[in-house]
C-alpha cells in the first residue's frame, strides 16, 4: 500500500499517529532519530504522527523495527464504535501485542498507547515458560484471573493463583506455567513498554 492522506487504511489502528508518538517518547527517541533510522524525513514522520500521512506496510515495518516492537502493535485493532474511541475497548477489538514467544499471548486492554501506563491481558499457555530473566525500567503489577503461575522476582520465587497479585519494580523476573491449564493475568505496566 502506498502513502496517501485522508482516512486511515483498514489495517491501521485508528490511533496510529498517537501510538507512534507515545512509543517514540517512551523510548526517549527524537523525531529526527526515528525518521533517520527508518530512512524517512522528519517532516514525513511528523505528518504520520499527526495522522496526515499514512505509511506503507514497508515503512510501518521499518518504524516497528527501529522502535523494537512487533509490527502488529501498529495495526490490527478493530474500529471502535463511534463515540467509544479512546474510551472503550470491546472484547473482540483488542489489539494483539508482543512477540508471542515462550507461549505467551498478549492483548492490549488500554484503548491506545498514550497513557502513562498500559493494561495487558496476558495468557500464559499450559507448559510455557520464559527461560531467561527479563528486566525493564518499569513498575508492573499482575492480577491472576485464571490458572496458576510460577514467577521469579529478583532472587525470590512465588507460586500465584486466582485472585493473587504481584508487583515487579525494575527487577529481573521470569515466569513459567508448568500446569496443564492456561494462566490468565491482567498486567499493568508503567511506563508503557509496547
Amino acid at each position: 500500500m502506498g502513502r496517501h492522506t485522508g482516512t486511515a487504511t483498514p489495517y491501521l489502528t485508528a490511533s496510529l499517529g498517537a501510538d507512534l508518538r507515545a512509543l517514540r517518547k517512551s523510548r526517549g527517541v527524537t523525531l529526527a532519530t526515528l525518521a533517520g533510522e527508518a530512512g524517512r524525513s522528519v517532516g514525513w514522520l511528523s505528518q504520520v504522527e499527526r495522522d496526515i500521512s499514512v505509511p506503507s506496510f514497508d515503512e510501518l515495518r521499518s518504524l516497528a523495527r527501529v522502535l523494537d516492537v512487533p509490527i502488529s502493535m501498529l495495526f490490527g485493532q478493530a474500529q471502535a464504535v463511534p463515540g467509544e474511541e479512546g474510551r472503550v475497548v470491546r472484547a473482540g477489538a483488542r489489539r494483539r501485542i508482543g512477540a508471542r514467544t515462550a507461549g505467551l499471548e498478549e492483548e492490549l486492554l488500554s484503548p491506545d498507547l498514550t497513557d502513562d501506563f498500559e493494561v495487558i491481558h496476558s495468557t500464559f499457555k499450559a507448559g510455557s515458560k520464559l527461560k531467561e530473566f527479563a528486566e525493564r525500567p518499569t513498575q508492573e503489577m499482575g492480577y491472576v484471573l485464571a490458572g496458576r503461575l510460577n514467577i521469579w522476582i529478583g532472587v525470590r520465587a512465588f507460586e500465584v493463583g486466582v485472585g493473587d497479585s504481584f508487583r515487579v519494580r525494575g527487577e529481573p523476573y521470569r515466569w513459567e506455567n508448568p500446569w496443564d491449564k492456561d494462566a490468565v493475568v491482567i498486567w499493568v505496566i508503567a511506563p508503557p513498554v509496547y
